[in-house]
């Protein structure tokens, strides 16, 4: 047996049915209250191993190292880490940089936010060869360019200011063709560049 809903109410009367939860305006626009804590009672913030990442890809382009420097300085305005931004900024334009002149296609960037206020700034591109100072062959200081010198200059401002760096190849990709390698480099909390002195 089916129990049917009576038709005897008129449409009027369920026109003006009060709802079962009625909110006044004012309660829906102020928060709940929250119950305070008991004085036995300790509360701990526990920040993630890495609370923030912003990834980009960069084209094959020579604007793409403005972009970088840009998106850097953006994130880090965001996070507010003001404290970094230079030195961050100086790096990451020293690797996008190297990317673009050393390379035939795009690089990506990924900016990491560690625990303990630590930057980490990794650049990919698609050239396999790992340079001194992050892991390649050879010496493991770049040597100081010629003062006359236009270029030569990125990879030992990294091995000046960065408080580690690092890279590797990222093995074979299709067809017998290295997959490119990633260069990194990491700032510590409060990472500033020195006044350079005339």
């Amino acid at each position: 047996m089916v129990a049917q809903r009576s038709t005897a109410h008129s449409a009027e009367s369920e026109v003006h049915r009060e709802p079962r939860h009625r909110h006044r305006p004012t309660e829906l626009l102020s928060e709940p209250e929250s119950p305070q804590p008991s004085p036995e009672t300790t509360m701990v913030t526990v920040a993630p191993p890495h609370p923030w990442a912003y990834a980009l890809r960069l084209p094959r382009d020579p604007r793409a190292v403005r972009v970088a420097r840009m998106t850097v300085r953006a994130a880090l305005d965001g996070h507010g880490r003001q404290d970094a931004v230079d030195v961050v900024e100086l790096l990451t334009s020293e690797l996008v940089t190297n990317a673009y002149l050393h390379t035939k296609g795009p690089a990506s960037l990924r900016l990491t936010g560690l625990s303990g206020g630590r930057l980490r700034v990794g650049v990919w591109d698609s050239d396999p060869y790992v340079p001194a100072p992050f892991g390649g062959a050879g010496d493991a200081s770049v040597p100081l360019a010629p003062l006359d010198s236009g270029s030569g200059r990125g990879l030992r401002l990294v091995q000046e200011y960065a408080d580690s760096w690092g890279g590797w190849a990222l093995g074979d990709g299709a067809l017998g063709r290295g997959a490119g390698k990633l260069l990194w480099f990491e700032v510590g909390g409060h990472a500033t560049l020195p006044l350079l002195l005339k």
